[in-house]
């Protein structure tokens, strides 16, 4: 056991930032207009009443992955909750789908960024370096989880410095009238926006995944899952405070994910815009290099166990499957399709499945010592955000909708295919 132990080396703050790194990616940028126009300048209250519904979800995890810490991470959850039949073995493939289309559209928004600062935002250059941004995040992941951890650790520690910088900056500067209640829209409004600013909050999962690098995942992992969501928290209630605070709500909308770019100029000037679009390209190189961590432990455990095919534990040379065919999805997602239209299939399928473990957990409460309470208003919150988020966004982007149905439809149709072979398999 100590010999194992002293092979893993990520620590705890380690695990922290890959977490953070997860959210603190291009959500934040992307988030502030959309949620501004339904919630005004109330956005900074929809982060944190996100921040305590993540934190329900996050309890939920942290018990879990303390009494079953796993390379698999919350799809192990999912196992130990339904078993491993269709339900654990579609929410896999889910999984693993979902995870390559968020790669690819926070890969997107580097190419956008990288691409105005040295290509003239030239859309052929933005999908070339989105692509060589995943090409070398599958390198550097393929060297191993110590050299993702470390870079990780690089990229979030200068990004949550510069987001500090800007809130303290804006905040010591900002017009109080701006944020005045008086002005806040109605409470729907505000429920309504927690369904996106949710969105920021789900790369926290991605944090269950380090379970197989921690010495000791069973007490390190809720610890990790704690701090990241904290860190997150205040940071986007801090950044919202400093941008509503500066500009109007009309302002941020216009602006969209240049709002918080736009909001430093009136203190830092130029330079404060510039350094705002570098911190945007740390923050998705940060979002992509996370995003694609749990793809070699995720399917070296499914295949381990039988739900993904055996190949998907091997390695080709250096490179795990996993990681090749994940990487793979993304380069040809972001090479051949115009992602702004299924930007948020991602999070409606972690929601979905976050649903899911909750509810699974119910079956695993006496073993893992949750409060069954804390439990029942976690996945109450869950829910309720899923169905916000189908009757506010699925119903104004049909091609969202469209394409979470395919996505379901081929992951049920893959399992079955693939439980079908594999059986007949073992009996013949």
């Amino acid at each position: 056991m100590a010999t194992e132990a002293a092979t893993k080396r990520m620590t705890v703050i380690q695990a922290t930032f890959i977490g953070v790194g997860s959210m603190v990616g291009a959500g934040i940028f992307a988030l502030l207009g959309a949620a501004g126009a339904v919630a005004g300048s109330a956005v900074w209250l929809s982060f944190l009443i996100a921040g305590v519904i993540a934190g329900l979800q996050g309890y939920s995890f942290a018990k879990l992955g303390a009494k079953y810490p796993s390379g698999g991470g919350l799809l192990t959850y999912l196992s130990k909750g339904f078993g491993e039949g269709h339900i654990a073995g579609i929410g896999s493939w889910l999984f693993f789908t979902a995870g390559s289309i968020v790669v690819a559209m926070i890969a997107s928004s580097f190419g956008g960024y990288a691409s105005s600062v040295v290509a003239n935002n030239d859309p052929f250059w933005a999908r070339v370096l989105g692509i060589l941004l995943i090409l070398v995040m599958s390198a550097l992941n393929a060297i191993g989880s110590s050299a993702v951890a470390r870079v990780q650790s690089i990229l979030v520690t200068v990004v949550l410095v510069i987001l500090v910088l800007f809130a303290v900056v804006t905040i010591a500067n900002w017009n109080p009238a701006l944020l005045a209640p008086s002005g806040y829209p109605g409470a729907q409004e505000i429920i309504s926006s927690v369904a996106l600013t949710f969105f920021a909050f789900l790369g926290f999962g991605v944090i269950t995944f380090t379970a197989k690098d921690l010495p000791n995942p069973k007490r390190q992992l809720p610890i990790a899952i704690y701090l990241a969501l904290a860190i997150a928290t205040t940071v986007y209630v801090a950044v919202s405070l400093g941008v509503f605070g500066t500009l109007t709500a009309d302002q941020v909308v216009q602006y969209g994910p240049t709002a918080i770019a736009e909001a430093a100029k009136p203190t830092l000037g130029q330079a404060g815009y510039v350094l705002i679009v570098i911190t945007a390209l740390l923050s998705t190189t940060g979002a992509v290099n996370a995003g694609l961590y749990p793809s070699i432990g995720m399917t070296r455990q499914l295949a381990s166990i039988g739900q993904f095919p055996p190949f998907f534990g091997r390695s080709v040379r250096r490179f795990p499957v996993g990681l090749l065919v994940m990487a793979g999805l993304a380069i040809v997602l972001v090479a051949g399709f115009d992602l702004t239209s299924i930007a948020s299939i991602g999070s409606a399928v972690a929601l979905l499945i976050f649903s899911t473990v909750s509810i699974g957990h119910f079956r695993l409460y006496k073993e893992t010592g949750a409060n069954i309470v804390i439990l029942a208003i976690g996945l109450v919150a869950t829910l309720g955000t899923l169905v916000v988020f189908c009757a506010t966004t699925l119903v104004d982007e049909p091609a969202t909708a469209i394409a979470l149905l395919v996505i379901v439809a081929l992951s049920v149709i893959v399992d079955l295919l693939w439980k079908r072979a594999r059986d007949r398999r073992v009996t013949s």
